[in-house]
């Protein structure tokens, strides 16, 4: 008889049944600790979806209770453990209900089920869950970076462009563009939510079941916000978890590049700020050294996300419905990043403001490269009426003279200005030397700049305003979302009493 003994039940693929030999035991197929991550996502569908069959009455209801009190008492002992023990992978409840219950009871789960099904929820489910866990972490970020703005509304800092001293700003003008691009990728990560968070239990591997299955009750009890509207697509779409990987890879990419800042700012040729100890590491030779860790961990996974991105890209590749087994090697990279994006959230929440900032340095930094160079055109073009191309030009003759002769901005005189106009046109600009004092001033560069969304300090204010406006609208959003989810865990509990009791 080819049937197994249920105690020793070992899964439907056996040699006997549609192959006959047995698997290598390398090859690795539905193998419980390469999915240890998501088994409780598979946990929850398999209590949800034996409460549907009950409910339904497309299996004895008896035989429903049975199953799910027996997988209830793995909660006990720990159902992973259980699991584990069962083997299986997915269908590790099926292992282990048989084994407790007999095929004739434990059998009945798989009514209705794939694999493909099975294995849509234990990558939506986890990925739905790790998207609420960074969002949360995110808003933290947020949180932390526009109050820290808001306290360097008139840190006047040189900001760069092609690695160069390029215009004055503050520290709260350059914190604030981190907080809208923020803004942004908690816009994407919700808007990915939403799109995955659809349930794909019942679609089975392509085309559902004949059986009568009420997927809409079984997405309720699992807290999807409803059911994928075609079978087909449920299980053999997968732009949903590239989805995912790309805003991931926006996240990290944006967060690599403002530890980026911080590792250049910390460094003693900038020495803009200090870094906390505890976020630091030191040479095992040059005992000197101050090196920013986690920013540079930061930084690696910028990289490593897009790896990951790469290879899920890439196993997505080719006709629809071809290999799924590859698909693993995407899922555990994505499973990755997840985890060390919430550790770099938290970083990042617990750095910021402890940061010590060289207020000093910034400021002299700005106004010693040039960077105010624009406002000394300005004031040519306001106070003398010439065209900003030929105030351009002889700012320009200006800046070179300076670098050739060793002249600081701040020495800079009026007779020095018309020289280089002197160059350029053959006559003097006119300016005062009030004019050009305060152009050379890259404080008054910054508070002149009023401009909506400039680096004046009342333009930030009304910035950061927005911000916290914004933010606490996102906590909303993300708080609505993270009550759908907890609120099917309480009904497929409260489901599961219900069938026990009656």
């Amino acid at each position: 008889m080819l049937k197994q003994d249920h105690k020793q039940f070992r899964g439907f693929r056996t040699a006997g049944i549609r192959l006959n030999e047995e698997l290598l035991p390398d090859v690795i197929e539905h193998s419980t600790e390469r999915v240890l991550t998501s088994l409780y996502a598979v946990h929850q569908f398999d209590k949800a979806h034996l409460v549907m069959l009950a409910e339904e009455e497309l299996i004895p209801r008896e035989d429903a209770v049975a199953m799910l009190a027996r997988l209830r008492e793995t909660e006990t002992e720990g159902f992973e453990k259980a699991r584990l023990e069962a083997g299986g992978g997915n269908h590790s409840a099926e292992y282990l209900l048989i084994r407790s219950l007999t095929e004739e009871v434990g059998g009945r789960i798989h009514l209705g089920r794939s694999s493909g099904d099975l294995g849509a929820i234990s990558q939506m489910i986890p990925v739905r869950d790790r998207l609420l866990r960074v969002m949360e972490a995110l808003n933290d970020v947020r949180e932390v970076v526009i109050s820290v703005a808001a306290q360097h509304l008139e840190t006047v800092m040189p900001g760069y462009t092609h690695g160069q001293s390029a215009q004055p700003t503050t520290l709260g003008h350059q914190l604030m563009a981190w907080a809208y691009a923020l803004q942004r990728n908690f816009e994407r990560e919700l808007q990915a939510f939403d799109r995955i968070n659809e349930s794909p239990a019942g679609a089975a591997i392509m085309t559902g079941s004949n059986f009568g299955l009420n997927r809409h009750r079984t997405s309720e009890l699992l807290g999807f916000s409803a059911p994928a509207e075609n079978t087909f697509d449920a299980i053999l779409s997968h732009d949903k978890l590239l989805e995912a990987f790309t805003t991931m890879a926006l996240l990290n990419n944006d967060l690599a590049r403002y530890a980026e800042d911080l590792m250049l700012w910390s460094t003693s040729e900038f020495g803009f700020l200090e870094v906390p100890d505890r976020f630091c590491g030191t040479s095992s030779i040059m005992m000197q050294k101050k090196n920013p860790y986690a920013p540079q961990y930061m930084k690696g996974l910028g990289a490593a996300t897009v790896g990951g991105m790469m290879t899920a890209f890439l196993v997505e590749k080719g006709p629809t419905g071809m290999p799924i087994l590859d698909r693993q090697y995407s899922t555990d990279a994505l499973t990755s990043i997840f985890g060390d994006t919430v550790r770099d959230l938290n970083w990042m929440v617990n750095m910021l403001p402890a940061v010590e900032w060289k207020k000093e340095r910034m400021e002299y930094l700005a106004g010693r490269y040039w960077a105010q160079a624009t406002d000394i055109a300005g004031a040519l073009v306001k106070e003398t009426g010439m065209p900003w191309r030929t105030a351009h030009q002889i700012v320009g003759i200006l800046v070179r003279l300076c670098y050739e002769r060793g002249i600081a901005p701040r020495d800079v005189t009026v007779a020095l200005l018309d020289e280089a106009a002197m160059l350029y046109m053959e006559e003097p600009t006119g300016l005062s030397a009030e004019a050009l004092a305060a152009s050379l001033d890259p404080r008054n560069f910054v508070m002149s700049r009023t401009i909506f969304g400039g680096p004046a300090p009342s333009a930030v204010q009304t910035q950061v305003d927005a911000s916290h406006q914004v933010l606490s609208s996102d906590r909303d959003a993300l708080k609505a979302r993270q009550d759908l989810v907890a609120s099917g865990a309480a009904r497929l509990e409260e489901a599961i009493d219900n069938l026990m009791q009656s």
